[in-house]
């Protein structure tokens, strides 16, 4: 009863932040504090919103086809990655130096790249998405095998398990936690990717239909679809966090 309290208290508290945030914004847009063509009022977005939301959506459905198509892709070579580091030490000296490496080169600078070389289609946005999303799944799940309880390995050790009902037993459920923690970063990340590789090529999505509202300056269009970018990304968090309680029942239970 007290966590529900808890979780119905914040709530609360962040949607009277929200509404606190849209008045002062509406008020400084409507004093003209700031020149409204550079800062549409909340009112003008949500009416440009509602005016282009067939449009919205229609790029919304490429976008997110990338996006799931890139995060899956990201998030199979990123555990696949983390398993075969964590079994094999020589696999994780030579290649999570590696690994850190693609994480220092900006998507911005590589996007272009990927135009060039693969051209316009859905492909080059897909291996943008994936070289943002593998890497948090690789670390998070890597750094939950290694921190496995080494007594409770010693365990099944003496008592004749092999290392694939270690990993199956210990390992894999004690990196659980760090998997869908990890999993929430690149369901973000797959939607920003997808946007910025749209950004530099593509012919539908929301990262071109940014650009184009961009050109045409229609700023309230334009902080229309970057709402819509942020409800995309706080609805495929929202999902992951279902995931995890119908995967790791017993957390709610150690919670309560």
């Amino acid at each position: 009863m007290k966590r529900k309290l808890q979780s119905i208290t914040r709530r609360i508290n962040t949607i009277a932040a929200i509404v606190v945030i849209l008045v002062v914004w509406q008020c400084v847009s409507v004093l003209g504090v700031v020149p409204k063509y550079m800062l549409p009022s909340p009112v003008q977005v949500f009416q440009a919103f509602v005016e282009d939301f067939p449009l919205l959506m229609e790029n919304s459905r490429v976008t997110l086809l990338e996006a799931a198509i890139g995060l899956g892709c990201g998030v199979a070579f990123g555990f696949t990655m983390a398993v075969l580091m964590d079994r094999f030490e020589f696999l994780y000296q030579a290649f999570y130096p590696l690994v850190v490496l693609t994480q220092t080169i900006p998507t911005v600078a590589i996007a272009p790249l990927l135009v060039l070389w693969f051209g316009y289609e859905m492909l080059p946005k897909i291996i943008l998405i994936v070289i943002a999303t593998f890497f948090p799944v690789t670390v998070g799940v890597l750094d939950g095998f290694r921190s496995a309880d080494r007594d409770t390995m010693n365990l099944l050790r003496s008592m004749g398990a092999g290392k694939l009902q270690i990993f199956r037993y210990v390992k894999l459920p004690g990196a659980m936690s760090q998997f869908f923690a990890s999993l929430r970063i690149s369901a973000a990340y797959s939607v920003v990717g997808a946007v910025i590789s749209e950004w530099l090529g593509g012919f539908s999505g929301l990262g071109v239909y940014m650009t184009r509202v961009k050109k045409a300056f229609a700023f309230d269009k334009m902080f229309a679809v970057i709402f819509l970018i942020s409800i995309i990304s706080l609805l495929l968090m929202k999902l992951v966090d279902v995931l995890q309680k119908k995967s790791m029942p017993w957390e709610d239970i150690k919670h309560e």
